[in-house]
């Protein structure tokens, strides 16, 4: 019986070892097959548009019993909350493969906007009130599209989500006072609508003297093709209003083929192809482009429960170091996070939560740093 005991135990390594192994080779291909839609893109699938004046249209609001977004982890302390207000693009939620878009506010997938909202938004939730809107999401699938016709109907789900994260920031915007600061921010899917906002709606336009500060966390922006389009400059220092930071994380050995792939066939916002381009990497424990800092430099890590509805603080937390490709490093991966890390060792979900403290002081000096100015 010992025997066969320890027999059991060495299979089930070898079936771990070799489960990792086939999910760094191939797990690109496994999640496309898995979760790209098929048939046709059909608007009227994803329902009507949201009404923003509508309480219910708002995955977090200010009064909103039970917002996530005030959840403050286990051993961080409680913030007396500011008065400049957030609006938080979340990210993707919706992971189905029926369609190509999906409505956050659905039950299955409000529970898991809800969990990302509870650990990436509620760092900048000491600034002030945020504002989360739901929204027709591009689902997950639609970014592993990798053909000419499904990249096509991956694009029409994408303007359908932007068309309703648009009118939620106006509706946003016309619930502040004239001239009050702001912050914008955005994870994943999120970023890449906020990034859109600031090239459509801020550059060149009055409003941009409001934005305390952008978080396009999760999405790369290209420092020529795409930064000259938004209408803020990156955030250099940490005592800066009125810029942008944005960064991917990957723990190490990285492999971010998937990602430049994509990143490097496209064009940028400023209509320049981004081949061969740097990639922005903001250094959230600097709060300034590039460099490196220790684990002793992170304030906290937030490591969340597996089904994101807890989490404590830990520190210190991880390092953070941008290298070459515009990737943040942040070491070995580190142990406690829920099994939610993707292909080469990319660990886009935590973006936000490795960094939380950190964020929070950096959004706490960026809303100083305005207030002085102005």
């Amino acid at each position: 019986m010992p025997r066969l005991f320890l027999w059991l135990v060495a299979i089930a390594i070898i079936s771990v070892i070799v489960l990792g192994f086939v999910w760094r080779l191939a797990g690109d291909r496994l999640l496309k097959a898995a979760l790209v839609p098929g048939g046709a893109f059909e608007a009227a699938a994803a329902g009507t548009p949201y009404d923003y004046a509508d309480a219910a249209s708002w995955a977090a609001r200010p009064g909103m019993v039970g917002d996530p977004t005030n959840f403050v982890p286990e051993g961080a302390a409680a913030a007396v909350k500011g008065a400049v207000p957030v609006f938080f693009v979340p990210p993707t939620a919706a992971f189905a493969n029926s369609q190509w878009t999906g409505r956050s506010s659905d039950a299955a997938t409000a529970t898991r906007l809800a969990g990302f909202l509870r650990t990436e938004a509620s760092a900048l939730a000491a600034a002030g009130p945020v504002w989360a809107p739901h929204y027709r999401q591009a689902v997950l699938g639609s970014f592993l599209a990798d053909t000419p016709a499904d990249r096509a109907k991956a694009q029409a789900a994408q303007e359908l989500a932007y068309a309703d994260v648009k009118a939620a920031c106006a509706r946003f915007l016309a619930a502040q006072p004239a001239g009050t600061p702001i912050i914008l921010a955005g994870h994943s899917q999120g970023a890449l609508h906020l990034l859109r906002l600031l090239k459509d709606e801020v550059a060149g336009k009055p409003i941009a003297a409001r934005i305390v500060a952008a978080y396009a966390v999760g999405w790369p922006v290209s420092v020529s093709a795409d930064l000259p389009a938004l209408g803020l400059p990156a955030c250099e220092r940490r005592g800066q209003a009125r810029c942008i930071l944005s960064w991917q994380s990957f723990a190490e050995p990285a492999d971010p083929a998937a990602i430049l792939d994509v990143y490097y066939s496209g064009t940028g916002m400023a209509g320049r192809p981004r081949a061969g381009t740097a990639m922005l990497c903001s250094n959230p424990l600097k709060g300034s482009v590039g460099g490196g800092a220790p684990a002793s430099a992170n304030p906290g890590s937030l490591v969340p429960s597996a089904m994101l509805t807890a989490g404590k603080l830990v520190q210190p937390g991880v390092p953070a170091r941008c290298d070459a490709r515009g990737l943040l490093l942040i070491g070995e991966a580190p142990s406690g996070y829920p099994p939610f890390v993707l292909p080469g060792n990319n660990f886009h979900v935590f973006d936000y939560p490795l960094f939380w403290q950190a964020v929070r002081l950096d959004a706490a000096a960026r809303v100083a740093a305005w207030t002085a100015q102005n």
